[in-house]
Protein backbone atom coordinates (compact mmCIF):
# COMPACT_ATOMS: atom_id res chain seq x y z
CA UNK A 1 0.00 0.00 0.00
CA UNK A 2 2.80 2.42 0.80
CA UNK A 3 4.08 1.97 -2.74
CA UNK A 4 0.79 3.26 -4.18
CA UNK A 5 0.93 6.21 -1.78
CA UNK A 6 4.49 6.92 -2.95
CA UNK A 7 3.40 6.61 -6.56
CA UNK A 8 0.56 9.08 -5.99
CA UNK A 9 3.12 11.57 -4.65
CA UNK A 10 5.28 11.14 -7.75
CA UNK A 11 2.16 11.68 -9.87
CA UNK A 12 1.24 14.76 -7.83
CA UNK A 13 4.64 16.34 -8.51
CA UNK A 14 4.35 15.51 -12.21
CA UNK A 15 0.79 16.76 -12.74
CA UNK A 16 1.62 20.16 -11.19
CA UNK A 17 4.24 20.85 -13.87
CA UNK A 18 3.18 23.16 -16.71
CA UNK A 19 1.78 21.30 -19.70
CA UNK A 20 3.20 21.81 -23.14
CA UNK A 21 0.28 22.44 -25.46
CA UNK A 22 2.01 21.68 -28.77
CA UNK A 23 3.08 18.07 -28.19
CA UNK A 24 1.85 15.14 -30.27
CA UNK A 25 -0.89 12.80 -29.06
CA UNK A 26 1.53 10.08 -27.99
CA UNK A 27 3.35 12.61 -25.80
CA UNK A 28 0.09 13.55 -24.10
CA UNK A 29 -0.17 10.03 -22.68
CA UNK A 30 1.08 9.44 -19.16
CA UNK A 31 1.69 5.83 -18.16
CA UNK A 32 1.50 5.34 -14.40
CA UNK A 33 3.37 2.07 -13.92
CA UNK A 34 2.77 -0.08 -10.86
CA UNK A 35 3.28 -3.70 -9.84
CA UNK A 36 0.49 -5.91 -11.12
CA UNK A 37 -0.08 -7.27 -7.61
CA UNK A 38 -1.04 -3.77 -6.46
CA UNK A 39 -4.17 -3.49 -8.66
CA UNK A 40 -6.65 -3.65 -5.79
CA UNK A 41 -4.63 -1.24 -3.67
CA UNK A 42 -4.40 1.18 -6.58
CA UNK A 43 -8.15 1.08 -7.22
CA UNK A 44 -8.80 1.67 -3.52
CA UNK A 45 -6.64 4.80 -3.71
CA UNK A 46 -7.70 6.09 -7.12
CA UNK A 47 -9.24 9.10 -5.38
CA UNK A 48 -5.71 10.21 -4.34
CA UNK A 49 -4.80 10.67 -8.00
CA UNK A 50 -8.02 12.55 -8.69
CA UNK A 51 -7.41 14.89 -5.75
CA UNK A 52 -3.84 15.55 -6.91
CA UNK A 53 -5.18 16.42 -10.35
CA UNK A 54 -7.85 18.77 -9.01
CA UNK A 55 -5.31 20.47 -6.71
CA UNK A 56 -3.18 21.11 -9.82
CA UNK A 57 -6.15 23.07 -11.26
CA UNK A 58 -6.94 20.37 -13.80
CA UNK A 59 -10.18 18.45 -14.27
CA UNK A 60 -10.53 14.68 -13.97
CA UNK A 61 -12.50 12.05 -15.83
CA UNK A 62 -12.25 8.28 -15.25
CA UNK A 63 -12.83 5.57 -17.86
CA UNK A 64 -12.90 1.99 -16.60
CA UNK A 65 -12.27 -0.49 -19.42
CA UNK A 66 -12.23 -3.56 -17.17
CA UNK A 67 -15.51 -4.90 -18.56
CA UNK A 68 -14.71 -4.14 -22.21
CA UNK A 69 -14.47 -7.74 -23.34
CA UNK A 70 -17.76 -8.66 -21.65
CA UNK A 71 -19.50 -5.60 -23.11
CA UNK A 72 -18.12 -6.29 -26.59
CA UNK A 73 -19.01 -9.98 -26.43
CA UNK A 74 -22.53 -9.23 -25.17
CA UNK A 75 -23.14 -7.24 -28.34
CA UNK A 76 -21.96 -10.02 -30.66
CA UNK A 77 -24.73 -11.84 -32.49
CA UNK A 78 -22.80 -15.13 -32.63
CA UNK A 79 -21.37 -15.04 -29.10
CA UNK A 80 -22.69 -18.48 -28.17
CA UNK A 81 -20.97 -20.00 -31.19
CA UNK A 82 -17.69 -18.34 -30.16
CA UNK A 83 -17.86 -20.01 -26.79
CA UNK A 84 -18.37 -23.37 -28.51
CA UNK A 85 -15.45 -22.76 -30.92
CA UNK A 86 -13.16 -20.14 -29.28
CA UNK A 87 -10.58 -20.40 -32.07
CA UNK A 88 -13.09 -18.68 -34.38
CA UNK A 89 -13.12 -15.70 -32.05
CA UNK A 90 -9.49 -14.71 -32.69
CA UNK A 91 -10.14 -13.24 -36.15
CA UNK A 92 -13.03 -11.17 -34.81
CA UNK A 93 -10.94 -9.99 -31.86
CA UNK A 94 -8.07 -8.96 -34.13
CA UNK A 95 -10.37 -7.05 -36.45
CA UNK A 96 -12.71 -5.32 -34.00
CA UNK A 97 -11.88 -5.43 -30.31
CA UNK A 98 -9.14 -2.76 -30.18
CA UNK A 99 -11.47 -0.38 -31.99
CA UNK A 100 -14.27 -1.13 -29.53
CA UNK A 101 -12.03 -0.31 -26.55
CA UNK A 102 -10.69 2.77 -28.32
CA UNK A 103 -14.25 3.97 -28.91
CA UNK A 104 -14.98 3.71 -25.18
CA UNK A 105 -11.94 5.82 -24.35
CA UNK A 106 -12.60 8.19 -27.26
CA UNK A 107 -16.11 8.87 -25.94
CA UNK A 108 -14.55 10.31 -22.79
CA UNK A 109 -11.79 12.15 -24.64
CA UNK A 110 -14.21 13.90 -26.98
CA UNK A 111 -16.91 14.69 -24.43
CA UNK A 112 -17.76 18.42 -24.60
CA UNK A 113 -16.82 18.81 -20.91
CA UNK A 114 -13.27 17.57 -21.61
CA UNK A 115 -10.77 20.24 -22.60
CA UNK A 116 -7.01 20.80 -22.79
CA UNK A 117 -6.82 20.97 -18.97
CA UNK A 118 -8.49 17.60 -18.40
CA UNK A 119 -6.88 14.35 -17.33
CA UNK A 120 -8.80 11.36 -18.69
CA UNK A 121 -7.73 8.44 -16.50
CA UNK A 122 -7.98 4.89 -17.84
CA UNK A 123 -8.21 2.03 -15.36
CA UNK A 124 -8.49 -1.65 -16.23
CA UNK A 125 -5.70 -1.87 -18.81
CA UNK A 126 -4.71 -5.30 -17.50
CA UNK A 127 -8.09 -6.67 -18.60
CA UNK A 128 -7.01 -6.29 -22.23
CA UNK A 129 -4.30 -8.90 -21.83
CA UNK A 130 -4.92 -11.82 -24.14
CA UNK A 131 -7.53 -9.96 -26.17
CA UNK A 132 -5.69 -7.03 -27.75
CA UNK A 133 -2.59 -4.94 -27.26
CA UNK A 134 -2.86 -1.76 -25.25
CA UNK A 135 -0.38 -0.13 -27.63
CA UNK A 136 -2.84 -0.66 -30.48
CA UNK A 137 -5.69 0.93 -28.53
CA UNK A 138 -3.55 3.94 -27.57
CA UNK A 139 -2.50 4.51 -31.16
CA UNK A 140 -6.17 4.66 -32.14
CA UNK A 141 -7.03 7.35 -29.57
CA UNK A 142 -3.92 9.55 -29.85
CA UNK A 143 -5.53 12.10 -32.21
CA UNK A 144 -8.41 12.65 -29.77
CA UNK A 145 -6.36 13.58 -26.69
CA UNK A 146 -6.94 17.23 -25.77
CA UNK A 147 -5.35 17.37 -22.31
CA UNK A 148 -3.64 14.28 -20.93
CA UNK A 149 -4.55 10.60 -21.05
CA UNK A 150 -3.43 8.90 -17.84
CA UNK A 151 -3.17 5.12 -18.19
CA UNK A 152 -2.88 3.10 -15.00
CA UNK A 153 -0.47 0.43 -16.21
CA UNK A 154 0.02 -2.81 -14.25
CA UNK A 155 3.40 -4.03 -15.37
CA UNK A 156 6.94 -2.87 -15.89
CA UNK A 157 8.80 -0.02 -17.52
CA UNK A 158 12.49 -0.63 -18.21
CA UNK A 159 14.87 0.66 -20.86
CA UNK A 160 12.10 2.75 -22.49
CA UNK A 161 9.94 -0.37 -22.88
CA UNK A 162 6.53 -1.10 -21.34
CA UNK A 163 5.46 -4.65 -20.47
CA UNK A 164 1.81 -5.16 -19.55
CA UNK A 165 1.44 -7.60 -16.64
CA UNK A 166 5.19 -8.33 -17.00
CA UNK A 167 4.27 -11.04 -19.50
CA UNK A 168 4.31 -9.78 -23.07
CA UNK A 169 7.10 -8.61 -25.20
CA UNK A 170 7.21 -4.94 -24.45
CA UNK A 171 6.79 -2.00 -26.74
CA UNK A 172 8.64 1.26 -26.92
CA UNK A 173 6.25 4.17 -26.64
CA UNK A 174 6.56 7.95 -26.48
CA UNK A 175 4.27 8.23 -23.45
CA UNK A 176 5.59 9.83 -20.28
CA UNK A 177 6.32 7.12 -17.68
CA UNK A 178 5.64 7.68 -14.00
CA UNK A 179 7.34 5.05 -11.88
CA UNK A 180 8.90 4.68 -8.45
CA UNK A 181 12.22 3.69 -10.01
CA UNK A 182 13.98 3.55 -13.33
CA UNK A 183 13.43 6.70 -15.34
CA UNK A 184 10.39 8.69 -16.20
CA UNK A 185 8.86 11.56 -14.30
CA UNK A 186 10.33 10.88 -10.90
Amino acid sequence: MARIEDLSKVYERHIKLPWQRTVAGAQRIVMLVYEKEAERALRARLKNFEIATLEADKTWRTVDITDSFAAWMAGEEYRDAYFEMPEDLQLKLDAEFAGFVADRIRAALTDPAVDEDTVVAVVGAGSLFGFTRLSRVLTLVEPDIRGRLLVFFPGQYEDNTYRLLDARDGWNYLAVPITLHGGGAQ
